[in-house]
């Protein structure tokens, strides 16, 4: 008889061991994989947080990618995947900060910049272990010996060339533009850092005095004393009159002067068809003001407190601000309407400060400057690949919006205002300013204290990673990689500026493929939150089932782009499957001679067919597999192994194997073992560490590890 799998399989007792035994074969680096592989397959891990922990979303990211790299490693390509981490910089320093206030009751600068940077290093490296545990924990098959952090030597070299290279080329400026300003972090945030709050507002409508002839409304009357102009729809009959006109007038005792315009971009059906022009506090506004030469006038500071008025209004919060002038509104029967409405507040996802926009100094990267030498704008980098489906984005309607976000897009504002970070490489000595990763010789020169947005270097990833600036055998042989999968809500911050950075630095595009996926909802279709108390932690759930029940119950009914449902019932339900395959391969085992060689055995025809349809499905499972359809093909195999063969062949094949016709019953011990391995082989990408554990027992000659076996579509 053969070897005898135990009665239960212990997910607990063998994931670890069988992670293990992978690493130390070598064979997530490609370059030890066996035979002759002359296609290469790559992937880069997109970096999570080096202090973070696993969340569903994240597992789901990692099941994807190794389904990926597995089923490539199979189909006997050269499969590479590389791990990394990201500094997270504003969410790092601010969780180190937070820790130093509570325990030592000091801020930043009570330490200064050099002793806070080294309190952050040795956090990190105290905590970077979690998630690459958690990363081993979920099977994922990445190259270890390839692990890149976006703030280790070889990328900063990188984030430095990008830089100096495209400050050189004029793509890189310092200018006064809106930015999205958080008041408790004292910084620039990107758009991705920012989290909308869904709230009740007020929506006033109001005139500056009774003699102006035009009505505005605002969820934010502070702001008014900030206005430069009036804007209308060019074609609203209502105002024609008024285009062209100037008034001089006292607004809460603020002396304004506002100016009547005419632009497309007003919308006459919203409030009153009138927009106060406020080009200081709203990213909108400021664009109007440049297409009409508006003056821009700031009123409020980075500490969200005003600037302008009298003992009532100036130096006050925004808050309070607004409760003032709505008083004076009413006592100087101005204020025509009060609506309760729902908006979306703006707050930064570190700190929970509301966000103003505010004009600020910074360093932008132009967008619309044309490239010397090259003919085109970054815009044009970013929008030609997609167009010319160089690049293919799945699902195919998240292109339109890509598209959308490309033309609206505006000047990348890439400095931040904290200390842990790639700081800028510009030096400064009073007017005179110099580019270089030195100082430069002399007196008096000091450097940029901002460091550069955590997305410029992570911008970079796909050739970073690659050893480029240099023009390294990984970069010539992996690069572009072949597919990127990421969520769907990143498709603009990260995948259009990787797609800006390669095409600019490498004249390439970074990836061939762009696989997105969606949220990860409980089973009400909630999204999961702390508040909401639904979060199901991913680490806790690979404790209690296995991390392949985990990674299957993210997978079934999973199509690209769209949102999913996870449930502890869901995970549980995929337990039983390992079990009943557990249990299928027991009986199978239990059922054939020790060794078998299987060449030798001739296939009745009943046998045969059983084989035959088997050959069929896994092509149709293979042609799912080519076309990103993973939800769908690991249904196929989950429902072939269930009901297909352990409901029917199996249970017909009992009486094959009692029969005393030797060709009968060894023919059916072959169909069983041949029908074993090919579902093995299948499911492999999707629950690797019992197909794996169950692979390593099969009594077979010339036996591999089975994640560098061939996939069986192409025996």
């Amino acid at each position: 008889m053969s070897e005898e799998l135990p009665k239960t399989y212990n997910a607990g007792e063998v994931e670890g061991k069988i992670y293990r035994h992978w690493e130390e074969s070598g064979f997530f680096n490609p370059d030890n994989l066996p035979g002759k592989r002359e296609e290469s397959f790559s992937i880069i891990l997109p970096p999570p947080n080096v202090t973070g922990i696993l969340h569903m979303g994240s597992a789901l990211m990692l099941a994807v990618e190794d389904i990926l790299i597995r089923y490539a490693r199979m189909r006997g390509k050269r499969a590479l995947w590389v791990p990394g981490t990201d500094s997270a910089a504003i969410a790092t320093q601010t969780k180190v900060e937070k820790e130093i206030q509570k325990k030592e009751g000091k801020n930043r600068h009570d330490l200064g910049r050099e002793e806070l940077l080294k309190r952050i290093d040795k956090f990190i490296e105290e905590n970077k272990t979690t998630i690459l545990t958690q990363i081993r924990a979920m099977g994922a098959s990445v190259d270890w010996s390839r692990y890149a952090y976006t703030m280790d030597n070889a990328r900063y070299r990188a984030v430095m060339t990008a830089f100096i290279r495209m400050y050189e080329e004029g793509l890189i400026y310092r200018g006064n533009r809106i930015v999205n300003w958080d008041p408790k972090g004292q910084t620039t945030i990107s758009d991705d850092e920012i989290v909308y709050e869904e709230r009740k507002a007020k929506f006033y409508t109001f005139r500056y005095t009774k003699d102006f002839p035009i009505s505005i409304s605002t969820t934010r009357p502070e702001t008014k004393v900030g206005d430069t102009a009036v804007a209308v729809h060019p074609d609203d009959p209502r105002y024609k009159e008024y285009v062209g006109k100037e008034y001089d007038l006292e607004f809460v005792g603020v002396p304004l002067h506002i100016k009547i315009i005419a632009d497309k971009s007003v919308d006459p059906e919203f409030g009153t068809g009138a927009l106060g022009v406020t080009p200081a506090h709203s990213m909108i506004d400021w664009e109007i003001a440049e297409r009409h030469g508006l003056p821009v006038k700031q009123v409020i500071n980075e500490y969200a407190r005003m600037t302008v008025g009298g003992d009532n209004l100036l130096d006050k919060k925004v808050a309070e601000a607004r409760e003032f002038i709505v008083q004076w509104l009413e006592d100087n029967n101005l204020l025509e309407k009060t609506e309760e409405i729902t908006q979306n507040i703006s707050t930064a996802e570190r700190t929970g400060g509301i966000i103003e926009p505010l004009p600020k100094l910074q360093w932008f990267v132009n967008v619309n400057k044309e490239i010397p030498g090259r003919g085109k704008t970054l815009k044009d980098i970013m929008r030609d690949p997609v167009a010319n489906n160089e690049i293919r984005i799945i699902p195919n309607h998240s292109t339109k919006t890509y598209f959308h976000w490309i033309d609206n897009l505006r000047d990348w504002c890439i400095s931040r205002q904290i200390w842990f970070g790639h700081r800028i490489p510009i030096w400064y000595r009073g007017e005179e300013i110099k580019c270089g990763l030195e100082k430069p010789e002399g007196e008096g020169w000091e450097q940029d204290p901002d460091v550069l947005d955590t997305w410029f270097s992570s911008a970079l990833w796909t050739f970073s990673t690659l050893g480029w600036p240099d023009e390294t055998p990984d970069l010539l042989s992996y690069h572009p990689t072949t597919v990127l999968e990421t969520g769907y809500d990143i498709l603009f911050f990260w995948v259009a500026r990787m797609i800006m950075m390669s095409g600019l630095h490498l004249k390439q595009i970074p990836f061939k493929t762009v696989y997105l996926h969606g949220l990860v909802r409980d089973e009400q279709g909630r999204k999961i939150s702390k508040s909401l108390g639904n979060n199901l932690d991913p680490l806790e759930m690979i404790a209690k089932y296995g991390a392949d029940s985990v990674r299957m119950s993210l997978i079934i009914g999973t199509a690209a782009g769209t949102d999913s449902k996870i449930s502890e019932p869901k995970i549980k339900g995929y337990r039983n499957f390992s079990t009943k395959l557990w249990n299928i391969s027991r009986f199978v085992l239990m059922s054939i001679p020790d060794p078998i060689e299987l060449e030798k055995i001739s296939l009745v025809p009943e046998d045969q067919k059983l084989l035959d349809e088997l050959s069929i499905i896994a092509k149709d499972i293979t042609k799912d597999m080519e076309e990103f359809r993973f939800y769908l093909a690991g249904e196929k195999i989950y429902h072939y192994i269930w009901h297909t063969f352990a409901d029917k062949i199996i249970e017909e094949s009992k009486t094959k194997l009692a029969s005393e016709n030797p060709d009968i019953k060894t023919s059916a011990q072959r169909m069983l073992l041949e029908i074993l391995i090919t579902c093995l082989k299948l499911l492999h990408p999707f629950m690797p560490f019992v197909t794996e554990e169950i692979y390593s027992k099969l009594p077979i000659t010339n036996k591999k590890l089975l994640m560098i076996e061939t996939w069986p579509s192409i025996l």
